[in-house]
């Protein structure tokens, strides 16, 4: 309780300061947080958005439990829900944090236990093609086939992770018979919801935009860029730090470095996701039993996976 305590007292003065900054550096911040809503919009949005109302409507319209009846057998032997493959897919192809919304959705409809969320939420906590072949791999790195090697170590360590983690969970119950449709607007909270995730998903950006760049300014980072020096060339250190606040960030300041590690650096960050993309994924995750915790716990782990597996793909 008192470690809890001293957390909460470290939090509150460390945000009392990032709030002091904005106001005495203004010119400063307040046009970084424009760049966040601007890498939002230009890196983010675009693959994202379509994404999320196509997913939706899967799950509302009870598409999605159709689709996963052909593969209940499989499912089954891999000791995963009956909706894990359809989850799995949408949320490769949609991005952070679509995933965990849909594991939530499927949450409320009664589909889904806190066991089976639990077995998913690392399965499903994925980023999209869009966003990894070409605002990474394209646009910042100026490379394709960099973006297809990360997006393949990215999309393998989430199921190599999943599949051995589930192999020590109790067995997932059968799945109830899908809901019925009793949604006479549907279309319109389709397109709210979608909405309202996106923009949240933006504000997160901003934020933690703003936040990376102030915890740089001050060197707050610095004991860790330190020890990452040890292992990396310079930016590529700064890079991983920043990332760990804000994944697009830390891959954008990734790209202007020359380390032959920062295609492996980028797998990492972008399977890590950082506090902002953490946080984005536990909004939904925290109601349906998945433990913050273990959550961040196990998304480290895929990191360190998808690094060695980048690293392999690009030697």
């Amino acid at each position: 309780m008192a470690l809890k305590k001293i957390g909460y007292a470290a939090l509150c003065v460390l945000l009392l300061c990032f709030g002091a900054a904005i106001i005495i550096f203004p010119e400063r911040y307040v046009n970084c947080c424009f760049q966040g809503f601007a890498l939002w919009a230009e890196c983010v949005l675009p693959s994202l958005f379509p994404f999320i109302v196509i997913s939706l409507i899967f799950i509302k319209t009870g598409m999605a439990d159709k689709a996963s009846l052909p593969l209940k057998k499989l499912t089954n032997k891999l000791n995963l829900p009956q909706n894990a493959a359809v989850c799995f897919v949408l949320s490769i192809l949609s991005g952070y944090p679509a995933g965990s919304r849909m594991i939530a959705e499927f949450y409320d409809s009664g589909a889904l236990t806190r066991e089976d969320c639990d077995k998913l939420a690392p399965l499903c906590s994925t980023s999209g093609p869009l966003f990894i072949l070409g605002s990474v791999g394209y646009k910042m790195f100026g490379d394709k086939i960099l973006g297809v090697k990360i997006f393949i170590a990215h999309a393998l360590s989430a199921i190599i992770f999943t599949l051995i983690y589930c192999r020590f969970r109790p067995k997932s119950r059968p799945a109830p018979p899908p809901a019925k449709l009793n949604d006479e607007n549907l279309l319109y909270n389709v397109f709210y919801g979608a909405t309202v995730s996106v923009a949240v998903a933006g504000g997160f950006i901003a934020f933690f935009y703003v936040a990376a760049q102030f915890l740089q300014d001050f060197n707050i980072f610095l004991p860790a860029e330190s020890f990452l020096k040890l292992f990396m060339e310079e930016k590529a250190a700064k890079a991983l730090c920043m990332g760990l606040a804000e994944a697009t960030t830390g891959c954008r300041f990734l790209a202007e470095s020359a380390s032959p590690l920062k295609g492996a650096v980028a797998g990492f960050i972008i399977t890590f996701g950082g506090l902002s993309i953490l946080l984005q994924q536990l909004s939904y995750l925290t109601k349906t039993g998945v433990r913050p915790i273990k959550f961040i716990l196990i998304k480290f782990a895929q990191g360190i996976l998808c690094f060695l597996l980048t690293f392999l793909l690009t030697l």
